[in-house]
């Protein structure tokens, strides 16, 4: 139960900071208005080194499906683990979001773009293109499973700062090729905010876009089971 619970929680921090700072960025008469793609790639890293800093030592910090899915492609995670795993993975994404909304309640009354308010919860293509958004999202995911693997792999430890590499991964991840897509690469980091997204009271509200929806929860499932039978090719485990 103690696993289930810091996924929850882990995944929480992880989208009241990484959908914290994308709101801080975007949302009417905040103090981060127009902060633009580097504040929100820093804000994200952070986000994934509070969350995995916090429960790497409990759960393993998986805090995203792919990853749970991956191990246990790898055989490095119980399969009947991993349903308890991506429920709590999604809960505590949902709760993250209502954070979020809490604490921007009024900038986002004060926000009257829908587009600018689902972003606050989920990503979006800049052009959209399903065949592409879908390879771009499990591309990037591919390379940030990968070189997740390969840093656990490592014997080197850095005490409480084992979470800067994975931290610097995502960070490069989201400069690199956030572009196109706005780098989900964790199913729940979009599915349970645009969950959210779609039944709290938000003042000019729109859709919540759910024909996109399925390609930020696949495509990273997908690039992670590449990943780890990639890895498991070059390293013969």
């Amino acid at each position: 139960m103690n696993v289930l619970v810091a996924e929850m929680v882990g995944t929480a921090l992880l989208i009241t900071l990484g959908n914290g700072v994308v709101a801080n960025a975007i949302l009417h008469k905040t103090k981060g208005h127009s902060g633009g793609l580097i504040a929100i790639t820093f804000g994200w890293a952070i986000a994934v080194f509070v969350g995995v800093l916090i429960t790497a030592n409990i759960s393993g910090a998986h805090l995203n499906p792919a990853v749970t899915i991956g191990l246990a492609v790898l055989g490095k995670f119980s399969w009947a683990l991993v349903p308890g795993y991506v429920f709590a993975q999604l809960i505590g994404s949902m709760i993250g979001a209502l954070l979020v909304w809490i604490i921007y309640r009024h900038h986002f009354d004060e926000t009257i773009d829908p587009a600018t308010q689902l972003a606050c919860f989920s990503t979006a293509p800049s052009i959209r293109n399903a065949q592409q958004n879908f390879i771009t999202e499990f591309l990037a995911t591919f390379i940030f499973m990968l070189t997740i693997l390969f840093i656990t792999k490592s014997t080197n430890s850095l005490g409480s700062l084992d979470a800067l590499p994975v931290a610097l991964v995502v960070l490069g991840i989201g400069l690199s090729l956030g572009g196109p897509t706005g780098y989900a690469i964790n199913p729940v980091r979009d599915l349970g905010p645009r969950i959210m997204h779609s039944i709290l009271p938000i003042k000019h509200k729109g859709g919540s876009d759910w024909k996109y929806a399925w390609i930020p929860v696949l495509a990273p499932v997908g690039g992670a089971i590449a990943a780890a039978l990639v890895y498991q090719l070059l390293t013969n485990v």
